[in-house]
């Protein structure tokens, strides 16, 4: 089995409102660039696209803008986000700092279910047959260990910041895809830092966290 589905393990429950489902989508949909940055949202036609009213559509766009992930302009209408390389130092700053937190935090802190889904994430990524995978899955199967370890962490505050952040560095990357060759092995480092929480090593999985954004962030400079 290749897909990643968060409802695996536990990170996700059923959205609770037709809202929430619609803000899942769309931020699913912009953070993979199916909605290319720049790219002006029409609210009809996601809502058709998603089978909801546009109430939900525009409920969810309020969050996303939140989120940074969508602008609105009076008059104009509303669009997607640029990607700008120049804004991955300001997003690692804060990602150099905070991801060694989650993951030393994961480690003392998480319960003994939560380590037993990062070893069980951890085998599962182990299993992948990287060869015959999209690079957006690969995508999605990053995007979901992060969410494990936020989640682990136990503190939402600090979960919702760093899903924030890693959505808008993961859309930076996915700008990037074709032209780099070393995706599944970017999500493959993830084993040894899931193994690493799930085992209680605090030191090592900040360590480990925090040479993976760096890492992240050295692979994209050196292609731009």
């Amino acid at each position: 089995m290749t897909a990643v589905d968060a409802d695996d393990f536990g990170l996700e429950t059923e959205p609770a409102s037709l809202a929430d489902r619609a803000y899942l989508t769309i931020q699913d949909k912009l953070i993979m660039l199916d909605i290319k940055p720049n790219e002006a949202i029409v609210e009809s036609d996601l809502a058709t696209e998603l089978g909801v009213g546009r109430t939900p559509v525009r409920e969810a766009l309020k969050r996303l803008e939140a989120d940074r992930l969508v602008v609105s302009f009076p008059r104009r209408g509303t669009f997607a986000t640029g990607v700008d390389v120049a804004d991955l130092r300001h997003i690692s700053q804060i990602r150099v700092n905070l991801e060694p937190v989650a993951a030393r935090t994961a480690a003392q802190s998480a319960s003994s279910s939560s380590r037993q889904q990062m070893l069980d994430l951890a085998d599962r990524i182990a299993a992948l047959d990287v060869a015959n995978i999209t690079r957006d899955e690969l995508m999605r199967w990053d995007l979901h260990v992060h969410r494990a370890i936020y989640r682990a962490a136990g503190n939402p505050h600090l979960e919702d910041v760093l899903i924030r952040y890693d959505n808008l560095a993961t859309r930076i990357f996915c700008m990037f895809l074709d032209r780099l060759p070393t995706v599944a092995q970017h999500v493959q480092e993830h084993i040894d830092l899931l193994r690493t929480i799930a085992g209680g090593d605090a030191d090592a999985a900040a360590q480990i966290a925090l040479d993976h954004v760096v890492g992240f962030e050295e692979t994209i400079r050196s292609i731009v």
